[in-house]
């Protein structure tokens, strides 16, 4: 893992930045795609899903700065491209705030991102499976707990 502990920043802000650029409008372009004849494949469930509509009120509440905020959130960051493709907001105006939004995700990630990843690696393995099986163990719990409310 030399390599990543020997990245320029420059280097891995830009990577992350196009990693963004690449899923936040391949997500819009997607969105775009299916919103003509959704209503009428097997896709209905996504756009009828709480974290569909979680994004869609958020994007109704924020109308275009709801693409930049939902980098700065955690869970709703597809749903919101998403949204965007499939409500139709205009590329000209897509592209400007998804721009702002991945170079607010790249800020966050090449900074605190890569600290917390240094530090993790540099802890162990053991502590890394660790951490992983209390994420993952968390992450049932909550799944489960949301489940039984709805």
């Amino acid at each position: 893992m030399a390599w990543l502990r020997d990245a320029p920043f420059g280097w891995a802000f830009a990577f992350l930045f196009l990693l963004a650029m690449a899923r936040a409008n391949t997500t819009y372009w997607i969105g775009r795609g299916i919103a003509a004849g959704v209503e009428h494949t097997r896709f209905q469930h996504v756009l009828t899903g709480p974290i569909y509509r979680r994004a869609e009120r958020f994007i109704q509440r924020w109308g275009v700065f709801a693409i930049p905020l939902s980098f700065m959130t955690v869970g709703i960051q597809t749903a919101v491209n998403a949204s965007a493709g499939v409500a139709r907001m205009p590329v000209l105006r897509y592209l400007p705030a998804v721009i702002v939004g991945c170079l607010i995700w790249a800020t966050i990630y090449s900074t605190v991102g890569m600290a917390v990843i240094y530090a993790w690696l540099a802890l162990g393995w053991q502590w890394i499976v660790a951490g992983a099986l209390v994420l993952l163990i968390a992450t049932l719990a909550w799944i489960r707990y949301r489940r039984r409310d709805s």
